[in-house]
């Protein structure tokens, strides 16, 4: 593409340099530039990319988009206020804006996030508007799955990835936008045709600082939609059984359609009388002036608010709601959300990606609903992460488990001992241990469950690793609770 027009869609404060230049790539990653590539120096939580231009000329760069003023005789520095949001624009246009010719869904929200993507894309699907899939878990375009390096990618990805859904012959994409996301402007000049939220409780408190902080980030993504310059009409699907979502209501331009859901009798997508049971949750829903009966085979109350949330969120993209709500009867199994880990024994294993407290709260009151005989629970936080929630989860758990175990997460650069000891200050019963390895920790659960118990592992899901401070080791809770299963005795 030539630099003309990609100078054209940015405003720049100083160009040193010529711009009659081709460019071929454009990169953010110094170790990533091309030849005849551009190279957008970012700063970062930790690093500065602007330290990274000699290395980045070096690699073939021929354009540098800085906030710095330099010239180098190979290279066109192009000077702008804010390298992210030209980051953003630029690869934009550079893709060929990949996000006009896609119905774009968009979720945010602490937790919930992955399942209600998930169930949008299969409703989608079902009623044969294909549909790409941008989330924590993976990334699916037409046929491929690639694993997810980020919730929501870096702006010059998240083009890259919409390009490719679009070329495969997608006509729409639901993606999860984290709070991150939008603090960093990754999504900037996105124009959504739904935008639903959730819910908001603790997390993330060591980025945003503040529950107001990691609010208003999330809000960043409503306040937003009236801004938008298509010819697209964007609806707000909004929780209002959600302190958050009351307020988030306040703050959403009167001319953005606002549809609200949960168990609130004010919903206009009311979900009420849920039963759940192993083989799923069921629950009645009021909409559109008429009740229907929703079956979705995800266990637990939380999936009624995630299963109502989508069911709005399709409708609202155009689909038939009866046909919504019998197609979501048939959803897939969401990987590391309440994953029943297969198993000829009697009793259960389950695992779960919760890793906050409210989410972990959620997932014990669900698996006691199941009344099991005991229920015993596996869990850990993660290091270099929000410390004030290591005692909540300590106390979540003393609440609702039989038993407890607390065991390592991903520590990173922490020492997971002093982890554990943080988590211990929560719980006040001696009904736990402590066992640091996570694979111990799961093989003591495992030969501890006896007929009609529940065991928990909680707090890692769908991740095939585990990091440590200098490296990162393969380790998947599902393949790990399977060989501890296979290797425990049946004795009954």
């Amino acid at each position: 593409m030539q630099l003309k027009t990609l100078v054209a869609a940015i405003p720049i404060r100083q160009i040193i340099g010529a711009i009659d230049r081709s460019v071929e790539s454009i990169a953010y990653d110094s170790r990533r530039v091309q030849r005849n590539g551009m190279f957008v120096a970012l700063r970062g939580e930790k690093k500065d990319g602007h330290h990274f231009i000699d290395q980045a000329i070096e690699k073939g760069a021929s354009v540098i988009v800085t906030e710095h003023e330099g010239a180098y005789p190979r290279a066109t520095f192009l000077v702008v206020e804010n390298t992210r949001t030209a980051l953003a624009d630029l690869s934009a246009v550079f893709y060929r804006y990949p996000a006009r010719n896609l119905k774009l869904a968009a979720v945010t929200g602490t937790n919930g996030k992955t399942t209600t993507t998930f169930l949008i894309k299969h409703i989608c699907e079902a009623a044969g508007l294909r549909c790409g899939l941008i989330g924590t878990v993976r990334y699916e375009i037409g046929e491929r799955v690639l694993p997810a390096l980020r919730t929501t990618p870096e702006s010059l990805d998240l083009a890259e990835l919409l390009a490719q859904i679009r070329d495969a012959g997608c006509r729409a994409a639901a993606m999860e936008v984290s709070s991150h996301a939008l603090a960093q402007d990754r999504t900037r000049g996105l124009e959504w045709n739904v935008a639903v939220f959730t819910n908001l409780t603790q997390d993330h408190l060591d980025f945003h600082g503040t529950m107001a902080s990691y609010f208003e980030a999330k809000a960043k993504l409503f306040t937003q939609l009236g801004a938008q310059q298509k010819k697209r009409t964007p609806v707000a699907i909004v929780n209002i059984d959600d302190r958050y979502g009351e307020q988030l209501l306040n703050k959403i331009d009167k001319n953005v359609r606002i549809i609200t859901y949960g168990r609130s009798i004010r919903a206009d997508f009311r979900a009420s009388n849920p039963r759940v049971e192993f083989s799923g949750t069921s629950y009645q829903l009021d909409a559109r002036g008429k009740s229907y009966l929703v079956r979705v085979p995800l266990i637990g109350t939380f999936n009624v608010s995630n299963s109502a949330a989508a069911l709005a969120a399709t409708n609202a993209l155009g689909i038939n709601l009866r046909d919504a709500v019998l197609s979501i009867g048939k959803s897939p199994q969401i990987p590391g959300r309440l994953e029943l880990v297969p198993a000829k024994r009697q009793f259960q294993v389950f695992v779960d990606y919760a890793h906050t407290p409210d989410a972990l709260g959620n997932v014990l009151r669900t698996l006691r609903e199941l009344e099991p005989h005991r229920l015993i629970t596996v869990f850990g936080c993660g290091g270099d992460r929000d410390r004030q929630k290591r005692p909540m989860m300590g106390d979540i758990v003393d609440q609702y488990a039989d038993y407890a175990i607390i065991t390592s997460d991903n520590p990173r650069t922490e020492d997971p001992d002093a982890i554990i000891t943080e988590i211990e200050k929560g719980v006040r019963s001696t009904r736990y241990e402590k066992i640091t390895d996570r694979t111990n920790a799961i093989d003591r659960a495992v030969a501890l469950a006896q007929p009609r118990d529940i065991v928990l592992i909680a707090g890692k899901g769908h991740e095939n690793y585990q990091e440590f401070a200098d490296y990162t080791v393969p380790f998947d809770d599902v393949q790990v609770a399977r060989r501890a299963i296979a290797n425990h005795p049946v004795e009954f």
